[in-house]
C-alpha cells in the first residue's frame, strides 16, 4: 500500500485570515518601508523653502439707483463683467502696475507665477491670492494687486470713444472694482504642508510594505505549516517537533528517558514526541508498521535528531526498538548515542560480522539498541538495497520496531531504495526551510518505487510568531506547582 503524493494544487486567491498571516509574518519589513518613506517626506519637506499665502479680494460695482430695476440691471451687468476682469487680473498689465508701485525687483511674467487669482461662482467678488517666501511681501503684493487692478479697468472703462460726431469721452466710468479691505499678514507657511506630506509618506510606505509583502508570499515557497503539506501533498503530518535549543548545531537526546523524565510531562519537544509516538501506532491498527525509515529532502532538517528522539521516547513506553544507521555515507547516529563506532551494518551485510555482535544496546534504556553504519562502503545505494539487507531488518523486526536513519531523498537514492525494504517511510520536513518543489520531488522519488509514505513530520516549527508551535503545555496552580506529573505518568503507563 503506497500513499499517492498529490502534487502541487493551484493555491486559491487569498482571504482575510490570508492577508492577516503576511502582515503578522512581515510586519517587521512593513513598519520599516512606512518609516522610511515617512522619514524621507519628513527630510523633503524640511528642505523645501516656507511659502506664505496672503488673499486679498475686490468687488465689481455699478453706479447705484433708487430704481428697483435699474439697480438689478447693474447687478446682473456686474456680475458680468467680473468674469472679463477676471482675465484682467491675470494680465501682465496689472503686473507692471504693481511692480511699479512696490518697486519690485522682478518680471512681471515672474510675479505672475506667484499671484492666482478665482471669481466665486455668482457674485461681482475677485479674490487674489499672492505667495511669496516673506509673509510681508504676500501681504503687499495681495493688495497692490487689487488697487491695481482697479486702476486698470478704472483706465479700460474710462478709454476714450468717440462718437460718429467726434464728441469727447465720458468722463464717468459705469463699472469699477472697489478694494474690500486690507489683506493679512499670514503669520505661518501654506507651502510646504508638513502633516499632509507625512501623511502622504506613511500611506505611501505602507503601501509599499505591503506590496513587498505580498510578493514575498508569492515568491516564498518554503513550507511553513502542516497544513499546507496536507493541502498540497495529500500527505498526512503525523508530528510537529518545536525549536529546541538543546539541539543547536548538534544532534543529540533532548531526553534520556530516565524515571524523572518519564514523569515531566512539561515541554514542547517532549510533547511533541509523544504525540508523534502516539499517531504512529494509529496508522495503521491491523497492521502496524514495523520498519520505518526516516528521511528527508535535503540535509539539515533534522532526520537524525528526529529518529534518535522517537526512538527514545518508543523505547520509553516500552518498546523494544532498534536503530539503524542507514546512512552509509555521512554517519551520525553513533555519536548521537556516544556508541563504539566502526561496527555495524556494512559489517553484517559482508560477513564479517554477526548482527549480535554489532548491536549496541544503550545504557539508558536496556530496551533500545543501535546498529552503526560500519565502515563507509563504495557502494551504499548497492548494499542498501540488497536481499541480505532486506532479511537483516525483517530479522531485526521479529523482536522489536525498527528504525533506519537514512540519507536525503533529494541528493542521492539511498532512502529510496530502503523504503522497498521497510513498511513505509517518515519524510522530516523543515519548517521554513524545505520548499515545496523539493518535497514535491521527494515524494516522487518515493513514488517512483513504489514505497509506502507513512507521513511527514514537520521539523524546527518556530515557538513564536504567526506560525508558532503550540501544545498543552504544563499548568500550573495557584502556588506554582506543575500538575501535569501525574497526568505524564499516566500517558505513559496506559501506552
Amino acid at each position: 500500500m503506497s500513499t499517492t503524493a498529490v502534487p502541487a494544487e493551484t493555491s486559491p486567491g487569498l482571504d482575510l485570515a490570508d492577508y492577516l498571516n503576511v502582515l503578522r509574518v512581515y510586519w517587521k519589513a512593513i513598519v520599516a518601508f512606512t518609516l522610511l518613506t515617512t522619514l524621507g517626506a519628513a527630510g523633503w519637506t524640511a528642505l523645501q523653502p516656507k511659502i506664505y499665502s496672503s488673499d486679498s479680494s475686490g468687488i465689481v460695482v455699478t453706479p447705484g439707483s433708487n430704481n428697483v430695476s435699474l439697480a438689478l440691471a447693474g447687478d446682473s451687468l456686474a456680475k458680468a463683467k467680473v468674469k472679463n476682469y477676471e482675465s484682467v487680473a491675470k494680465s501682465r498689465l496689472v503686473a507692471d502696475r504693481v511692480i511699479q508701485a512696490l518697486d519690485l525687483k522682478t518680471t512681471a511674467d515672474a510675479l505672475l507665477g506667484s499671484i492666482s487669482v478665482k471669481v466665486p461662482l455668482d457674485t461681482a467678488e475677485i479674490r487674489v491670492t499672492a505667495q511669496s517666501k516673506d509673509p510681508a511681501t504676500a501681504q503687499r503684493v495681495a493688495d497692490a494687486w487689487v488697487n491695481g487692478l482697479a486702476a486698470q479697468v478704472e483706465a479700460i472703462e474710462t478709454a476714450p470713444s468717440a462718437d460718429a460726431a467726434g464728441s469727447s469721452p465720458s468722463a464717468e466710468t459705469a463699472v469699477r472694482v472697489l478694494p474690500l479691505g486690507k489683506a493679512v499678514l499670514p503669520t505661518s507657511p501654506t507651502s510646504p504642508n508638513t502633516k499632509l506630506n507625512l501623511a502622504l509618506g506613511a500611506l505611501v510606505g505602507l503601501a509599499l510594505g505591503v506590496a513587498y509583502s505580498l510578493v514575498r508570499r508569492h515568491l516564498d515557497r518554503r513550507i511553513r505549516k502542516a497544513a499546507d503539506i496536507e493541502r498540497m501533498f495529500g500527505v498526512p503530518v503525523i508530528g510537529t517537533l518545536p525549536v529546541d535549543h538543546r539541539l543547536d548545531g548538534k544532534s543529540t537526546i533532548v531526553d534520556a528517558g530516565t524515571a524523572a523524565q518519564l514523569h515531566d510531562a512539561g515541554g514542547a519537544m517532549a510533547e511533541a514526541l509523544r504525540e508523534l509516538r502516539t499517531n504512529l501506532s494509529f496508522l495503521d491498527v491491523d497492521r502496524p508498521p514495523r520498519i520505518m525509515v526516516v528521511t528527508s529532502s535535503v540535509q539539515a532538517e533534522g532526520k537524525s535528531t528526529v529518529t534518535a528522539n522517537l526512538a527514545v521516547a518508543m523505547a520509553a513506553a516500552g518498546e523494544n526498538v532498534v536503530v539503524v544507521d542507514g546512512d552509509l555515507r555521512r554517519p551520525t547516529l553513533v555519536d548521537v548515542f556516544n556508541l563504539v563506532p566502526g561496527v555495524g551494518v556494512t559489517d553484517v551485510l559482508t560477513g564479517t560480522a554477526e548482527l549480535a555482535d554489532v548491536l549496541q544496546p544503550w545504557a539508558a534504556l536496556p530496551n533500545l539498541s543501535v546498529l552503526g553504519s560500519g565502515r563507509i562502503p563504495p557502494n551504499p545505494s548497492e548494499l542498501l538495497g540488497s536481499n541480505a539487507m532486506k532479511n537483516m531488518l525483517e530479522l531485526l523486526a521479529e523482536e522489536a520496531i525498527v528504525l533506519i536513519d537514512a540519507p536525503p531523498l533529494l541528493p542521492v537514492t539511498d532512502a529510496a531504495v530502503l523504503t522497498r525494504a521497510a513498511d513505509g517511510a517518515i519524510v522530516v520536513v523543515g519548517a521554513g526551510r524545505t520548499t515545496e518543489d523539493q518535497l514535491s520531488q521527494s515524494l516522487g522519488n518515493l513514488e517512483k518505487v513504489k514505497g509506502r509514505i507513512l507521513g511527514a513530520v514537520l521539523n524546527y516549527v518556530p515557538t513564536r510568531g504567526a506560525d508558532a508551535y503550540s501544545y498543552y503545555g504544563t499548568y500550573t496552580t495557584s502556588s506554582g506547582r506543575a500538575i501535569t506529573a501525574d497526568l505524564g505518568a499516566n500517558y505513559v503507563d496506559h501506552l
